[in-house]
C-alpha cells in the first residue's frame, strides 16, 4: 500500500509539474505567425503539446491512486470520472493547438494572401477553446468532488480538501460569470492553481 501511494504521489507531482512547464513555455498564436520566430516557436509548440499529451494520463493514473487511497465512494468515483472527462477534452485541445494549428499556419504562409487558411486557423482555435472550456469545468468539478471526499475522511489532511474546494469553486465561479478567459494566460492560471493542489 505504501509503495502504491508513493507511486501515485510521484505520478501526480510529475504530471502537474509537466503541466506547469507546458504553460510556462506555451507560445502564443501571434508568435507562431511571426516570420522570424515562427519556425522556432512551431517546433516548441509541437514539443510542449506533446508533453501535455504525455502528462495527462500520468495525472489520471495518480488520481486513480488517490481514489484507491480514499476508499472507493460515490463522490470519489464521480470525481475520478469528471476529471477523466476533462482529460479527454484537454488532449483534444492539445492536438488542435499543437498539431493541427501549425499545419494551418504553414498553409497561411504559403498561400500568400488567401483568406481561406486564416478561416481554418480561426476554426481550429474555436475547437481548441471549446475543448479547453470542457476541460476546465470537468477537472474543476473532479477536484471539488475529490476535495469534499477528503474533508469527509481522515485519510488525508483536511487542508488539502479545503484548498481543492476553494480553488475549484473559485475557478468555476470565475468561468461561469465570464471573468476567466481561456487564452494562454487564463488557462495558465487554471493549470497553476490545479497543479498546486495535485502536487500537495
Amino acid at each position: 500500500m505504501m509503495k502504491r501511494d508513493l507511486a501515485s504521489g510521484s505520478l501526480l507531482i510529475a504530471g502537474a509539474a509537466a503541466g506547469v512547464l507546458v504553460m510556462a513555455l506555451h507560445p502564443t498564436a501571434h508568435g507562431l505567425m511571426n516570420a522570424e520566430s515562427g519556425p522556432h516557436l512551431t517546433q516548441l509548440n509541437v514539443m510542449v503539446h506533446g508533453l501535455a499529451l504525455a502528462a495527462t494520463p500520468i495525472v489520471f493514473l495518480g488520481l486513480l491512486g488517490l481514489w484507491r487511497r480514499l476508499g472507493p465512494s460515490g463522490l470519489a468515483t464521480a470525481g475520478l470520472v469528471a476529471y477523466g472527462w476533462g482529460c479527454v477534452a484537454v488532449m483534444s485541445a492539445a492536438v488542435a493547438s499543437g498539431f493541427v494549428s501549425p499545419g494551418v499556419i504553414a498553409r497561411i504562409v504559403a498561400a500568400e494572401g488567401s483568406r481561406m487558411p486564416e478561416a481554418f486557423l480561426l476554426y481550429t482555435g474555436l475547437w481548441n477553446q471549446g475543448f479547453a472550456k470542457v476541460n476546465v469545468v470537468a477537472t474543476s468539478i473532479g477536484i471539488l468532488l475529490f476535495s469534499v471526499t477528503i474533508l469527509g475522511s481522515a485519510r488525508l489532511a483536511a487542508a488539502v480538501g479545503v484548498l481543492g474546494a476553494v480553488v475549484s469553486a473559485l475557478i468555476l465561479l470565475l468561468f461561469f460569470v465570464g471573468h476567466l478567459k481561456l487564452d494562454v494566460h487564463g488557462f495558465g492560471i487554471v493549470t497553476f492553481a490545479q497543479s498546486a493542489w495535485l502536487i500537495w
